[in-house]
């Protein structure tokens, strides 16, 4: 195969492999009442909490798509609402008990993931892959925007 063919093989399934992969590692027996995007939300959210506003900028959508999840979050019980005491407009979200374990366990995913990489790689080939990465993601960055 040649070196076009291959990269073109990994840029094309990788994102679909890791999707599916991520799903069946997130989605345990404890987490089964929520989707690998309520994963995401929660990562997004973090372990101090955050505002509606900056979750949704963080995600890259609006705050009314954010509400829609996050009723769902909260009513499953892994999130929390609260509002601002000087702004009644702003809402800050933070995780209940479940809501961190399930921040964990997504948090331990990509730690092992990250791990499986830089665990075969040295050090210049993991600055060559960083590098390769960091161009891919200037790309798809400039083709959004």
């Amino acid at each position: 195969m040649e070196r076009y063919d291959v990269f073109h093989d990994i840029l094309v399934n990788l994102f679909q492999e890791i999707m599916d992969i991520e799903e069946k590692a997130l989605i345990t027996a404890e987490f089964k009442n929520i989707s690998v995007n309520d994963m995401h939300i929660i990562e997004a959210v973090g372990l101090g909490g955050n505002k509606m506003s900056d979750i949704a900028a963080k995600l890259n959508i609006t705050v009314g798509s954010l509400t829609t999840s996050m009723n769902s979050l909260v009513k499953k019980g892994y999130a929390t609402r609260e509002r601002s005491e000087q702004d009644r407009r702003v809402v800050f979200i933070h995780l209940t008990l479940k809501g961190r374990k399930a921040y964990h366990h997504h948090a331990e995913f990509h730690r092992k993931m990250t791990d499986a990489v830089l665990d075969v790689l040295d050090e210049n080939e993991a600055l060559v892959l960083a590098k390769a990465l960091d161009r891919l993601t200037l790309f798809f960055r400039q083709y959004k925007s």
